[in-house]
């Protein structure tokens, strides 16, 4: 077999999720048995100091046999959440239109210091 064919083989039906700085891909690929199974990949993006980044992933295999008892699972877990904590994200970096915001009179408070001698300013002595 050629090894395009392979590649092509390997790879039957892709879904991807992006959220934030992560991005998750759900793979369905061929065994060598022609079976199928299913890879979810977690990749996250990490910017240096010097603006440069990388990726670090994970991935997961999750094979026919375990199908079910993952979906119940995971559906479980899905629905305890929801129904404890809701739908709302409470973590407000984590929405798609989080822009971090500074209260104006927390900048000026800052930005200019507190001190009486501040106003007392003779341009003479300039």
């Amino acid at each position: 077999m050629r090894e395009n064919d392979m590649l092509e083989k390997e790879e039957i039906f892709s879904k991807v999720l992006r959220a934030g700085r992560r991005t998750y891909f759900f793979d369905v690929r061929a065994t060598k048995a022609d079976d199928y199974y299913i890879t979810i990949t977690e990749s996250k993006k990490f910017t240096e100091e010097d603006g440069s980044f990388h990726f670090k992933k994970h991935k997961i295999y999750l094979y026919k046999e375990d199908f079910t008892a993952f979906s119940e699972i995971l559906g479980d877990m899905t629905s305890y959440v929801l129904n404890h904590k809701g739908e709302e994200v409470i973590s407000e970096r984590h929405q798609k239109d989080f822009k971090k915001e500074y209260p104006i009179e927390k900048i000026e408070e800052e930005a200019i210091p507190q001190t009486s001698s501040f106003t007392d300013i003779d341009f003479d002595d300039i």
